[in-house]
């Protein structure tokens, strides 16, 4: 009887080749290398203090050793804490605030397909609204130094003797600065240092921050140059026989284009626009006075001499303004030029412009004496009422491009722009207004500006108090809107209950905790009714505005003087809402300079105000050069030239970027920017992540329902995770037929609804933290590995041998 043969071998399970790298990105907040790797050790690979890329001290070399891992990743985490919340001061650009969001209103505009005209239409009417804030704070500047401190104070006798610091500049004293030309030409160095410590600050951020330039390589490629492979993925359908891009290959989406994180030359060209327009603002206050008087009566000066430098001022305004509407973004290529000498000299020749009108101002005029006000109430009206109509111009622009291109998701129906920059405006007046009107309450002692009983000085423009005066109004109409969200919450929450306690059936039902869980639930669903809310003061205080403008132009007092006659209800309530709409503008101004100060001191109200440049300075600076720099533009190429390093130098290695919350933001941005080949071998895994529920909304140019298409198709790879209780996260809703699963949620949060046997202690509701906590996290990672591939049998250890040579058959 012949021997049984052996059994076969076992089948080797596969096993992938080379390996594998997940790339951890932080979100909002920020976070340690040590918390995000979960060990104390750790060594950074490469980058600075500022952002770097850590690992674990025994995982310094893994791709050397391939074996140690199996098919765990070896894990980096990339953290960029320190562009936004490392440093106090930094607490302090909370008063560029306007600017940033003005700047926001650039990136909101619609979708727009075959719109090129109207699209830069929008950006010439945001460019203008931003220049427009510039020119509003100079403007405040010039009112508290020029107007209430040198013209109205240091010219009155009784304001003069209370601030003995002014008596040098006191008409009484008779000396050579109690001319009032000359009070303003030294007055005028507060608003000229203000100009130039913002273009300082812009420009020495932009060295820090946003000088990092994008990876090498063509602009676009020649073989594809309607940019479809590198939206859509090789498989995506090709231009018409005609050479025409076809309707279901949009063009390379925006945030992948070589020079979308790169935009020095408009950076380089607003900054000195608007320095420029700052400076000459000054010199329009400080020329202004002295030509009017000129004008007015006959004196030592020649006119012709006071119109010479106001012509000059209008004709460099002019240019401001065509340097402004002039060009906008250039993404298509890295713009590394910079403008010619007529817009790089703007800033001096605006200087020099400023010199010659305190110069002018200077020259002696012994029957100049300073009464009342500058005459600068016009001036605040047609500037106010300009933000007004460009906003409304810049609404009906987007709802055109809204009405062309819709998309469903899109915040107000395209108007999330319009109303964003609105709210610009409204900040910038009521941050400026604030400091004109504590000024002057603080000058007139326990006199009111403008109500002419027991007052010193005649006060800031009546326009200021106007437009304190709508602040209660608006706080009283935002009270239906936010009692509404509070009673839908409520109903919401009773709703939610059983379906709760259906989700963790057999258990037990617990009121309490239903009622906590449905509750968190129902509150962070009131992330999707914040457009309504914006949408609804946005309208409320462009109104207002109108009758604030209304008022003051009609009667040319402030409200508690117009309203006399009127009746006694009338009265009071016109004097309760100007005396509470100042206090109220002065407290949002004062909470502003706590908030900065406080953050020298307490790093955890650092971290706090830095948490707010997380989510606004994601942005480029398109619109206004002196917001608050955008760490994109360092941390974009920084994730981006990792991943093609790493990838470059494994062939065969695999990797993830994972990205927490914002940081799913700079991943999903920085896998844009990789090359067509490196981007299909990379898999993405987002949690917590906004790109749908808050980019894809209210920025749906960028990261609407196409791009999001795009990038799925584009990289090999996606999961999206996130749960019903996280306020900012969301499913990110990829519209392709058949549903490509990418999203998986909502998960269970928390993991368990009681006591159990394996989770003895109550779970925590964790909501938008902890991600990698959930099981459904490292199955979600083991779903991208193994998709990556390749895979190739296992080698076994038991050879087939053949006779006794000991080789092998093969």
């Amino acid at each position: 009887m012949a021997p049984a043969a052996p059994p076969p071998p076992a089948t080797p399970s596969p096993e992938h080749t080379g390996s594998a790298l997940e790339l951890l990105v932080h979100g909002v907040g920020g976070a340690t290398p040590q918390e995000m790797l979960g060990d104390p050790r750790t060594v950074r690979v490469t980058g600075d203090t500022t952002a770097a890329v850590y690992r674990r001290t025994e995982d310094a070399h893994g791709e050397k050793h391939p074996e140690r891992y199996g098919n765990e990743p070896v894990a980096e985490a990339y953290c960029w804490s320190g562009l936004t919340s490392g440093n106090g001061s930094r607490a302090l650009w909370l008063l560029l605030l306007p600017f940033m969001v003005v700047n926001l209103a650039h990136w909101m505009r619609p979708t727009a397909t075959g719109r090129t005209r109207a699209v830069r239409l929008y950006g010439v009417l945001v460019r203008l609204v931003a220049l427009s804030l510039t020119v509003l704070l100079t403007a405040a500047a010039c009112e508290v130094a020029l107007d209430l401190l040198a013209w109205q104070c240091a010219g009155a006798d009784a304001c003069a003797e209370r601030r003995s610091w002014l008596g040098f500049l006191s008409e009484r004293q008779g000396g050579w600065w109690s001319q009032p030309g000359r009070r303003l030409g030294l007055a005028a160095l507060v608003p000229t240092a203000l100009v130039g410590l913002l273009w300082y600050l812009s420009n020495r951020t932009w060295s820090a921050y946003e000088s990092q330039r994008p990876l090498n390589g063509e602009d676009f490629d020649e073989d594809d140059p309607f940019g479809v492979a590198a939206a859509h993925g090789p498989d995506a359908p090709g231009p018409a026989a005609d050479g025409s891009p076809r309707r279901a290959a949009p063009v390379r989406p925006a945030l992948g284009r070589p020079g979308f994180w790169y935009g020095r030359r408009l950076v380089a060209r607003l900054r000195a626009a608007h320095t420029a327009a700052g400076f000459l603002t000054v010199a329009a206050a400080v020329a202004g006075a002295a030509a009017r008087h000129d004008r007015d009566a006959e004196g030592p000066v020649p006119r012709i001499v006071g119109a010479a430098v106001e012509g000059g001022i209008v004709l460099c305004a002019l240019v401001v303004l065509w340097v402004v509407c002039r060009r906008g973004r250039s993404e298509r290529t890295r713009d590394t030029r910079l403008d010619g000498a007529l817009i790089s000299c703007l800033p001096g020749s605006a200087l020099a412009l400023l010199a010659l009108a305190v110069l002018y101002a200077s020259w002696s005029r012994p029957d100049w004496q300073s009464s009342g006000a500058l005459p600068v109430e016009t001036a605040f009206r047609f500037l106010t009422l300009g933000q007004g109509i460009l906003v409304v111009a810049l609404a009906v622009v987007a709802r055109g491009l809204y009405r062309r291109t819709p998309e469903p998701h899109t915040v107000l129906y395209g108007l999330g722009g319009p109303a964003v920059a609105m709210l610009a405006c409204a900040l910038g007046g009521v941050m400026t207004g604030g400091v004109a009107q504590r000024v002057a309450d603080w000058l007139d002692g326990p006199g009111t500006p403008g109500m002419g009983r027991e007052a010193d000085i005649a006060g800031p423009p009546v326009l200021l108090s106007w437009q304190a005066s709508v602040i209660p109004v608006l706080l009283l109409l935002l009270l239906v809107p936010v009692l509404v969200l509070v009673v839908r919450t409520a109903r919401t929450a009773r709703r939610l209950g059983p379906i709760v306690e259906a989700e963790y059936a057999p258990e037990e039902p617990d009121e309490g905790r239903t009622r906590r869980i449905a509750r968190i639930r129902a509150t962070a669903a009131l992330t999707d009714s914040a457009p309504w809310i914006v949408g609804v003061v946005s309208a409320a205080t462009l109104l207002l505005g109108a009758g604030a403008i209304a008022g003051s132009w009609y009667s040319d007092q402030v409200p508690g003087r117009a309203a006399d006659g009127s009746g006694p209800l009338l009265e009071s309530l016109a004097d309760a809402a100007q005396s509470t709409g100042s206090w109220l503008i002065g407290f949002g101004f004062i909470l502003f300079v706590a908030g900065g100060r406080r953050a020298y001191k307490d790093a955890s109200a650092r971290r706090t105000i830095g948490i707010l440049w997380d989510v606004g300075t994601f942005w480029p600076r398109a619109a206004h050069p002196f917001a608050p720099p955008c760490y994109a533009e360092r941390a974009v190429p920084d994730l981006a030239s990792r991943m093609s390093a790493w990838t470059s130098t494994m062939p065969r290695g695999r990797l993830v970027i994972s990205g927490h919350s914002q940081g799913s933001v700079l991943a999903a941005s920085a896998v844009w920017q990789l090359p067509d080949a490196t981007r299909r071998r990379v898999a993405l895994l987002t949690y917590g992540s906004p790109l749908e529920r808050l980019y894809g909304r209210w920025f749906p140019a960028y990261f609407g329902a196409g791009p999001l298409l795009g990038l799925h198709r584009s990289v090999h790879c996606w999961r999206n995770l996130w749960r019903a209780t996280d306020p900012i996260g969301g499913p990110v809703r990829i519209g392709a037929d058949p549903d490509p699963g990418v999203d998986r949620g909502p998960l269970k949060d928390p993991l368990a609804y009681g006591r159990t046997t394996r989770l003895p202690l109550p779970e925590p509701i964790l909501g938008h933290s902890d991600y990698q906590a959930d099981p459904a996290f490292a199955d979600a990672r083991a779903d991208l590995l193994a998709e990556l591939g390749p895979l190739v049998p296992r080698q076994t250890e038991a050879r087939t041998q053949k006779g006794t040579s000991g080789r092998s058959s093969g």
